[in-house]
C-alpha cells in the first residue's frame, strides 16, 4: 500500500488522507523508547482480550502529525501565533489506527481573537472517530498553570526511575537528541527537514517530541509497581498538554529532560499529572494524562 503523502494542503479542503506502515510504527517506538505491547508486532497478541487484533500506532505519533498539519494550515492562512507563549493540546481518544489502515485528518479553519488562536482537529478511519480535539495558543498555560519546580534541587542528582519529592513523583531521565527527533518526525509522516537540517543550521524540535517520552515514563512507572502488561493493559483516553514555546525553542541536542509523573497507583481509570523539566527546573511541558484499563 502506498505511503505517499501530498505536501499540498488545500485551503478549502482541510481533510487529508494518510497511511502508516509497520516501519513507521517501529521507527517511532525506537525513537521514543516506547515498549508498550500494544505497539509490538510480535507481542500484541499476548494482551488479554486485546480489542485491536494487531499492533496499533502510538498516540504521540498521531499527535506529531496533527501538530505539523496545524502548522501548515496556519501558514497557508498567514497566521502567526508567535506572540502567544504556550501551545495547548487536547486530544480525546475514541479508537486506534493500525498499520496499513487509511485514515483522514481534518484541521478546521483557524479561529483567533486577542487572547488565543485555535484549531479543531479530527481523525477518522472508515467513518469511525479515532481522535477529536484542538490546538490552542494562549499567553498562559491552560493546564496545571500553578505548578512550579524552580526552587527545588537539581534533578540530575537523583537516580533514574526513582521516587522523588517525598515520594510524590516518579522521575524518568531522558536526553533530547536530533537523531531521535528526526526519526520521530519521519515515523509520524512528517518531513524531518522542515524542523531539523544540519546543512541549513536548522534545529527546531517539534513541540510534541519531548512530550512523547511520557509513554516511556508511564511504562517504567508501571513496571516499578509490578503491573502485568499482558493482564492489566491500559490505553489513553485523553491528553491535555501545555507547552512552553520559548523553552522548546531553546532546547539543544543532548539536553537532559526530567520527566515527573504523579505517584498515584494505576487503577481502572487513572488521571496523572506529568511534567517535563529542563536542567534549570523550568517546565517545558505540563500535562494531564488519562488512561483506562481495557
Amino acid at each position: 500500500m502506498s505511503t505517499h503523502v501530498s505536501n499540498i494542503i488545500s485551503f478549502n479542503e482541510p481533510l487529508k488522507k494518510f497511511v502508516f506502515e509497520q516501519i513507521h510504527l517501529d521507527i517511532t517506538r525506537n525513537a521514543t523508547d516506547d515498549f508498550n505491547l500494544f505497539h509490538d508486532k510480535k507481542k500484541w497478541h499476548n494482551i488479554t482480550n486485546n480489542p485491536f487484533n494487531g499492533p496499533i500506532m502510538l498516540g504521540f505519533q498521531l499527535e506529531a502529525l496533527v501538530e505539523d498539519q496545524v502548522k501548515k494550515i496556519r501558514s497557508k492562512e498567514n497566521i502567526s501565533p508567535n506572540k502567544l507563549a504556550y501551545s495547548n493540546y487536547q486530544f480525546n481518544f475514541a479508537g486506534a489506527i493500525k498499520p496499513g489502515e487509511p485514515f483522514e485528518l481534518t484541521v478546521k479553519k483557524t479561529r483567533q481573537d486577542t487572547n488565543n488562536i485555535s484549531n479543531r482537529i479530527c481523525i477518522k478511519s472508515k467513518k469511525r472517530l479515532v481522535i477529536s480535539g484542538l490546538k490552542k495558543d494562549t499567553s498562559k498555560p491552560l493546564y496545571l498553570a500553578t505548578a512550579d519546580f524552580s526552587t527545588l534541587k537539581d534533578f540530575s542528582s537523583f537516580e533514574d526511575k526513582s521516587l522523588v519529592l517525598e515520594g510524590r513523583y516518579f522521575l524518568k531521565k531522558k536526553y533530547i537528541t536530533t537523531s531521535n527527533a528526526k526519526n520521530y518526525l519521519t515515523g509520524s509522516l512528517v518531513e524531518q527537514s522542515d524542523y531539523i537540517d544540519e546543512i541549513d543550521d536548522k534545529v527546531n524540535f517539534p513541540e510534541m517530541f519531548p512530550c512523547s517520552f511520557i509513554s516511556c515514563a508511564l511504562l517504567e512507572k508501571a513496571r516499578l509497581e509490578g503491573l502485568d502488561f499482558s493482564k492489566n493493559p491500559s490505553v489513553y483516553t485523553q491528553h491535555k498538554i501545555s507547552i512552553n514555546k520559548k523553552l522548546i525553542g531553546n532546547i539543544k541536542s543532548n539536553d537532559p529532560l526530567y520527566i515527573l509523573i504523579q505517584n498515584e497507583p494505576f487503577k481502572k481509570t487513572t488521571d496523572l499529572n506529568c511534567f517535563g523539566l529542563n536542567q534549570a527546573n523550568e517546565i517545558i511541558f505540563r500535562s494531564i494524562i488519562s488512561l483506562s484499563e481495557i
